[in-house]
């Protein structure tokens, strides 16, 4: 019987593949017939939420473990996670019998702290430490060194990339028919890099698109520069891909074979995660929700395509729900805080309500306090509207009938100061 042979930048792709099989679960490549109907194309979701971590991180996470030598395991593993590769790591530690030291941001949402510590049991040690995830991997690393760990890189690795790309296998093995388009979510770039590797040897037609939170667009601006920059400030709302400077080796796997590289707002991704949620029952955290959000941006080039979005991962935790839903409104033109002046009278509340607002519109946030001393005083306010396009004459009548100080949703710094 003739040996199949792969081609040699695949090869450890098809090993690692092999060394998972009996580890990851073979998530379902399945059609979404409600974003199929809208947008007129084949539109499939590459389910990764469904792996028993929640997420394709333990995929690198377990195969980089498994090809180390049994000497450097012994000595401990150390790894810096947002959350899902932390609990990649968990995992493979506690199946291997393997001590690690698993450092994460002071604000990592407490699911992704319960499941780390419930992946990892007793073989896990978790250090909170800094704002961001590259503050948390600084602090890894140099306990590394002082302690002579072995770190786990969460995407800079070309193991960790091999066991990445193994969710690209998959996907082209479940497929019956040619892949025009991808849609995958960019943090360091482990995932995309690893797919990258895959796509541009068996599926070279396919576009594939990477996308990033607008607040943490690190892969971007390096597309930009030609090379990793350090952004000095991002946003951490969308945790799992919040990362201020993306990997030497991912992109280098990335540049040339990524076609394009989205960017969307962190309101856009609340409207999907409550969509996904509210029409699919599809649970996803912010970052899992990426690629789906960026559709709309492409809805005219996927008109009649067959479109594949990778799903990253489900692990959200729910008391972040009133947050998400919070900036699902905001984006929508559906909520609206101002700083209205009250005449300090009887009846002027009455005159608000009966010549300012509109009959949808609701008062969702009310902070008024009296002072004798004064003519007028301010209250912060927050509106919900039905349909966005009643903000105009909401806001016509703020000004008409002198209630109208300043409007909050232009001034996030002050928006959170006061509410």
């Amino acid at each position: 019987m003739e040996t199949q042979t792969y081609p040699t930048v695949l090869e450890n792709v098809y090993k690692a593949a092999e060394r998972l099989k009996n580890v990851v679960v073979r998530t379902p490549l399945a059609i979404n017939n409600n974003l199929s109907d809208i947008y007129e194309a084949k539109i499939r979701f590459k389910r990764e939420d469904l792996q028993q971590v929640r997420s394709y991180k333990i995929r690198g996470a377990y195969n980089k473990m498994a090809v180390m030598a049994p000497e450097s395991l012994a000595k401990g593993v150390v790894c810096a996670s947002a959350g899902n590769h932390a609990q990649g790591v968990a995992f493979a530690c506690r199946t291997m019998k393997v001590k690690g030291t698993i450092f994460m941001p002071l604000p990592t949402p407490g699911q992704k702290l319960e499941q780390v510590r419930m992946f990892g049991g007793n073989h896990i040690d978790i250090v909170l430490y800094g704002d961001t995830f590259d503050e948390a991997k600084d602090a890894a690393e140099k306990f590394c060194k002082d302690h002579q760990g072995i770190f786990i890189h969460p995407f800079d690795d070309q193991d960790i990339i091999d066991g990445q790309a193994t969710a690209a296998l998959e996907i082209l093995e479940q497929s019956d028919e040619q892949i025009d388009y991808l849609f995958l979510p960019v943090g360091g770039g482990g995932l995309a890099a690893g797919v990258c590797t895959v796509f541009r040897e068996l599926s070279p037609q396919t576009k594939i698109i990477g996308v990033e939170p607008s607040a943490a667009a690190s892969m971007k601006k390096a597309l930009e520069r030609g090379k990793p920059v350090l952004l000095e400030k991002i946003s951490r709302f969308v945790d799992g891909a919040a990362v201020q400077k993306v990997g030497n080796l991912t992109f280098e796997l990335c540049k040339n074979v990524l076609q394009d590289m989205a960017t969307v707002d962190e309101g856009l991704v609340c409207e999907t995660i409550l969509s996904l949620y509210n029409k699919d029952a599809v649970v996803v955290e912010p970052a899992g929700a990426l690629s789906v959000a960026a559709l709309e941006k492409y809805k005219d080039e996927i008109k009649g395509k067959n479109v594949v979005c990778i799903i990253s991962g489900s692990n959200n935790d729910i008391t972040r729900m009133e947050e998400i839903k919070e900036k699902a409104l905001l984006h929508a033109g559906l909520k609206h805080y101002f700083l209205v002046r009250f005449a300090q009278r009887p009846g002027t509340l009455k005159t608000f309500v009966m010549n300012v607002l509109g009959p949808n519109d609701d008062i969702t946030f009310f902070e008024y306090t009296k002072k004798n001393s004064k003519e007028k005083g301010i209250a912060v306010v927050g509106i919900g509207l039905r349909d966005s396009k009643d903000f105009t004459p909401l806001f016509d009548n703020m000004k008409k009938y002198d209630f109208f100080v300043n409007y909050l949703n232009n001034d996030p710094s002050l928006m959170n100061l006061l509410i």
